[in-house]
């Protein structure tokens, strides 16, 4: 499938103001599910000096700085990309022990995971979390997905323009969530039986049939003989060829699009627009 995606966020401030320096997250990743074709990134006021780079978690970042003050900032990415993992569970799990529950990573796997993994979570998280394990026999991959379907079925999905994740104890309380927050939460139930797990920020196909598209958020947890995998629980899917992921982290503010300040007493507004075409899915 190739999905193509415009996606042009403006800042307008009410006065002019000194931007410090951004990082800018909306370049797709490369690996074995997706093939990226092409991709601009268009930054208006062009900045005085930016570089690529990889960041702490291995997403491909453009950090930028500025010398003069700006009343707006215009940000425009384009890509088109071919995404190529067409079935989600293409692997075996490897080795066999960590088909069981709570799993617990041997090296060399534990050490470089441990940004993902994190200990200390709510005690209502840690109880749904074992309840659902219980369910799914305390296999790893079946708790995988009787997490994702739950979350999906048991949690209505809202839409929240901005403002940070909610809280995994949040969410869980109130039932609701964007998709963000119901990426949290799973992250969170993952996390209480020993799994690594990451928020994962990107676009998803469905956006294209909507009037107003908006970007997508969704879980990855690293599965030894499968690397990282995705879990959707905003849509209870296991992903495969309708997502483009763009940055991951376990740490949801690091795998914003664009992070950033500015100096100045000016309020501010944000305005975006996503455009996206797909080809090769059925019904587009």
């Amino acid at each position: 499938m190739q999905i193509s995606v415009v996606h042009s966020t403006v800042y307008r401030y009410e006065g002019a103001v000194f931007q410090e320096p951004h990082t800018f997250r909306l370049r797709p990743r490369e690996d074995g599910a997706q093939h990226l074709l092409q991709y601009a990134l268009e930054i208006t006021p062009a900045p005085a000096g930016s570089t690529q780079c990889l960041d702490q978690d291995g997403n491909v970042v453009m950090e930028a700085w500025f010398h003069q003050p700006v009343e707006m900032l215009h940000v425009r990415s384009a890509f088109q990309i071919e995404t190529l993992r067409h079935n989600p569970f293409d692997f075996l799990l490897s080795p066999p022990e960590l088909a069981n529950l709570p799993l617990v990573y041997p090296e060399p796997w534990r050490s470089p995971l441990s940004p993902s993994l994190r200990p200390g979570q709510d005690g209502a998280v840690i109880e749904f979390a074992r309840s659902l394990a219980e369910q799914a026999g305390w296999k790893t991959l079946v708790f995988l997905t009787v997490l994702n379907r739950t979350l999906f079925e048991g949690h209505r999905h809202i839409v929240r323009d901005g403002g940070p994740p909610f809280s995994p104890e949040l969410t869980l309380r109130q039932r609701e969530g964007s998709c963000r927050d119901l990426a949290v939460l799973f992250c969170s139930a993952c996390w209480s039986l020993g799994i690594a797990a990451r928020f994962v920020s990107g676009y998803e196909q469905e956006a294209a049939v909507h009037e107003q598209a908006y970007m997508h958020a969704w879980a990855e947890v690293y599965l030894p003989g499968g690397g990282w995998r995705g879990y959707d629980p905003s849509q209870g899917l296991a992903v495969s060829t309708s997502h483009v992921a763009v940055a991951a982290s376990a740490q949801p503010q690091l795998a914003a699009p664009i992070s950033g300040s500015y100096r100045g007493s000016a309020g501010s507004r944000m305005e975006f627009q996503i455009s996206m075409a797909v080809q090769g899915a059925a019904g587009h």
